[in-house]
């Protein structure tokens, strides 16, 4: 599996804002929407695209669009926070939707909801969450893409554990990873650690669990 950790400083000082416990919630918001636009126009670089003419105001061009555009798909509810801005980049993309709960008991994921085109064959698919702890849930998120026929997944991800990527990487499903930082590893709650607390409490408000 490939991973990027995307290290620019724009990258780390929109991440830094959101790990920092002061940034209230319209400023983490905020924080993610530009992070995330970072994030998925790196993910974009591998994307097949099309050559076409133009005509520009003094003369003809050869133009680029997708060829192949993406299936967005946003982990629910946290992953809300990085839609707006992966659509903004990727305009001719359509949007499917999967919702997870973790179990605080357990801290296995729960699906509540699944809205996925039921053929994915030959689509690439952009999944978005902030968080990858254990790994769990966004395997969950990504065999049931890879059950409909995707082969290519690509995981944007604000913040990744060690142990998290360690189960996309021996999930053996086509995935690559993009993150802006792999952490030291996860607390006795399975929280990132130093992390930035619960991404979706964080984005709209929430009792702190960790």
């Amino acid at each position: 599996m490939d991973v990027l950790v995307v290290d620019h400083p724009l990258a780390q000082s929109r991440l830094t804002a959101m790990r920092d416990a002061e940034t209230d919630s319209g400023a983490f918001r905020a924080a993610l929407h530009e992070l995330t636009t970072m994030l998925v126009y790196e993910a974009a670089r591998s994307f097949a695209v099309q050559k076409y003419p133009i005509t520009t105001p003094v003369g003809p061009a050869e133009g680029t669009r997708m060829a192949n555009p993406p299936l967005i798909v946003p982990v629910l509810r946290a992953g809300l926070g990085m839609a707006d801005s992966a659509l903004a980049l990727l305009p001719e993309s359509s949007m499917g939707f999967v919702g997870l709960a973790r179990d605080e008991e357990t801290f296995e994921p729960r699906a509540y909801m699944e809205s996925l085109p039921g053929d994915l064959s030959g689509l690439p698919v952009l999944v978005l969450d902030p968080m990858l702890a254990t790994g769990g849930s966004l395997l969950h998120c990504c065999k049931l893409l890879v059950d409909r026929g995707c082969t290519e997944v690509i995981v944007c991800c604000v913040l990744a554990a060690p142990e998290g990527v360690a189960a996309l990487r021996d999930s053996g499903l086509p995935l690559r990873l993009i993150t802006a930082s792999i952490d030291e590893g996860l607390n006795d709650k399975k929280y990132i650690v130093p992390g930035l607390g619960d991404a979706g409490d964080r984005q709209f408000g929430g009792m702190p669990r960790f």
